[in-house]
């Protein structure tokens, strides 16, 4: 296993404190242009990455409302006026007021989304147990997360070419072939980064919820009626006249908020005040005109309730709204494919996953990443979702649990955090919690109703991701600890080195999680070549639970008490955003110490790694099955070399041996 910070890294929670510099802890942190004159066209490209989801949730949303249980909600007046508020109060409360009125203020250095936000949570509070259950928090969040990318660009692609059916019903044979080439497109120009086609997300996305406005409008305009719908008081006269059949409804009105965590987890891309604006002055309205239409269009023509969103226009443009439908699906799903990529990279820094390749697909957005593991096992995933579900009402029964599983752990996270940071008044947090928290209970119960005809998916796929993740975790802190005693003390192995060592011209880099315990290239260099290099620097990547770490703020060295001996150590500690650049640290770390700027380069310097291949053994701490899978996990890992991007013709790799 490489010797490397993050396989295995000090144990969660353990940072070090950095004798030069001073905390990474800052106030909130708005996106530098979202100030200025550029907040207009971050407003517009928000339009494409975080608001594709839910502006997408009008193609099967209320479709799904009414063919639930063999079409239990009826097309009348009561019902439609019961599910058209019941959307409309859900859009408001959980995503106007939860997320663009309180959570885009509850930022982890500018980032957002639910890992951040337990990180956040974790470096508020006290005590030992609370921080933990909220890192734990985030990491079931997460693992939902996960199931969500699944499940996303099937429904949303299939629920678009559907509408090709309505159109030319003769087609719906293609309806699967047509997905399944639009999301096999999708996966493989993954590689090529989101900024070749992030010019189109913005403007595409514009004329999609103009699109939505104006299809949904001369339906309201013919039936002003349905406005009646917005009441609240239609929900409760909907669930005392059908309990059981609103319960069930409400599992598919929570369809028309998915996404809404984007508005979160996009956050460090955009900034708060460019997402408040683009959702207040245009989709927060297009959404309610366009439900508000295909409620008015049931009420008329009850047949529409087989595909309200595209019955809504003429014939003669139904299919060129396919073609915008689909083009809105995919930006949707990129948006969520994309987050699945940082959702596994914050993960990794973590200490939750082992090193995966990492690739960053742009010169100027360190967030821009693309992995190709997570990429491939994801387009495995859709596949085999659009053969066995095969329609997008069928997966839509997967959909809920994800949703509102991720929302009720966010909210959780967020009221602990406004208790801790924001002193919020208990009244305060009692209505919040009622109101919000009681909200996406009653919907997370309601989907658990569907857990039989589809809703095990989501919950299998989180089970998965949480048994890597904690394996993984715990894999970790026992290699950690039986390294320790292989490697011994750093300090004790400077203060014994014979004396007459032979020194070699050049300088070694030996990259180590820690400065407690001695490099194994380092110690075998000396043991067995009987050789050290005239300028020897430990460096030590130290992930943090912080998105960035300011440059002024991220290096520590340390003599190790001799300043003769050619050994230093440096500790750079990164935020889980910041891309780890051991050449560059070198670089940086020229300009804080004399003696290194003189004997140090980092365009000649060696890298030497330290592999250590991890067998399973009989020791205690974990059981057999996990140990097989850490193991097959450590083996599959990727090297650090192309991580800390060390140059390959100046590496060496020195391999050891370790019993788990």
């Amino acid at each position: 296993m490489p010797d490397q910070p993050s396989t295995p890294a000090p144990p969660a929670g353990t940072e070090p404190t950095p004798v030069r510099h001073g905390s990474t802890s800052r106030g909130p942190r708005e996106h530098p242009s979202a100030l200025g004159k550029g907040a207009a066209g971050l407003a517009l490209g928000a339009l494409g990455v975080v608001f594709g989801d839910i502006g997408t949730s009008p193609l099967y949303a209320m479709q799904t409302v009414f063919s639930i249980d063999d079409h239990a909600v009826s097309p009348t007046p009561g019902d439609v006026y019961g599910v058209v508020s019941l959307i409309f109060w859900s859009v408001t409360l959980i995503v106007s007021v939860k997320y663009v009125t309180f959570m885009l203020r509850a930022d982890n250095d500018g980032e957002g989304g639910v890992m951040a936000l337990a990180a956040l949570v974790r470096r508020t509070v006290r005590g030992r147990r609370l921080p933990a259950f909220a890192l734990a928090l985030g990491v079931l969040g997460a693992a939902l997360f996960y199931g969500d990318s699944l499940i996303t660009p099937a429904i949303s692609v299939l629920s678009a070419v559907e509408g090709l059916t309505v159109a030319q019903p003769e087609l719906s044979e293609a309806v699967l072939p047509i997905g399944a080439v639009i999301l096999t497109l999708l996966f493989v120009v993954q590689r090529f980064g989101t900024h070749l086609v992030g010019r189109l997300f913005g403007p595409v996305m514009l004329l999609w919820f103009l699109t939505l406005a104006v299809l949904g409008l001369p339906h309201l305009i013919a039936h002003p009626e349905v406005l009646a719908g917005l009441s609240p008081t239609y929900i409760g006269s909907f669930v005392v006249d059908h309990p059981y059949t609103a319960f069930l409804a409400m599992g598919a009105v929570v369809l028309s908020i998915t996404g809404a965590e984007a508005l979160y987890a996009d956050m460090g891309h955009f900034g708060r005040r460019p997402i408040r604006l683009s959702w207040f002055a245009l989709v927060f309205p297009a959404l309610i005109i366009d439900y508000l239409g295909q409620a008015a269009l049931i009420l008329h023509d009850p047949r529409a309730v087989s595909s309200p969103f595209y019955l809504m226009a003429p014939g003669w443009a139904q299919l060129p709204l396919v073609v915008l439908a689909t083009a809105a699906t995919v930006i949707a799903s990129q948006a969520v494919i994309s987050g699945a990529f940082s959702v596994s990279q914050q993960a990794m820094r973590l200490g939750y996953l082992p090193r995966l390749t990492v690739k960053h697909t742009s010169q100027r957005e360190s967030g821009q990443v693309y992995v190709p593991a997570v990429n491939w096992l994801l387009f495995g995933g859709v596949l085999v979702l659009l053969a066995t579900f095969r329609s997008s009402s069928s997966l839509a029964t997967a959909y809920g649990l994800a949703v509102t599983g991720t929302l009720l752990l966010s909210t959780t996270l967020f009221l602990v955090y406004a208790a801790m940071a924001w002193h919020w008044a208990t009244w305060k947090l009692v209505l919040t919690g009622v109101v919000i928290g009681g909200t996406e209970l009653v919907y997370f119960a309601a989907n658990l109703t569907k857990i039989v005809s589809g809703g095990w998916l989501p919950l299998l796929v989180a089970a998965f991701v949480i048994t890597v993740m904690t394996t993984w975790q715990r894999g970790r802190r026992l290699v950690t600890s039986r390294r320790t005693a292989l490697e011994g003390s750093l300090r004790d192995f400077v203060d014994s080195l014979p004396e007459g060592t032979v020194r070699v011209p050049g300088t070694a880099v030996f990259p180590h999680p820690t400065d407690e315990t001695a490099p194994l290239a380092l110690r075998a260099n000396v043991e067995f070549n009987h050789v050290l290099h005239e300028q020897n620097v430990i460096v030590s990547l130290v992930p943090t639970t912080v998105p960035h770490v300011p440059r002024e703020q991220r290096l520590t060295v340390d003599d190790l008490g001799h300043r003769d001996d050619g050994i230093v150590h440096i500790s750079a500690r990164f935020g889980f955003q910041d891309p780890q650049d051991l050449p560059d640290v070198l670089r940086q770390a020229r300009e804080l110490s004399p003696e290194l700027s003189e004997r140090t380069d980092p365009e000649t310097a060696s890298y030497y790694l330290s592999r250590i291949t991890i067998e399973r053994g009989d020791g205690p701490g974990m059981s057999a099955w996990r140990k097989r899978l850490f193991v097959g996990l450590a083996h599959n890992a990727a090297s650090p070399s192309m991580s800390f991007k060390l140059p390959i013709h100046r590496t060496v790799v020195m391999g050891s041996r370790l019993e788990l």
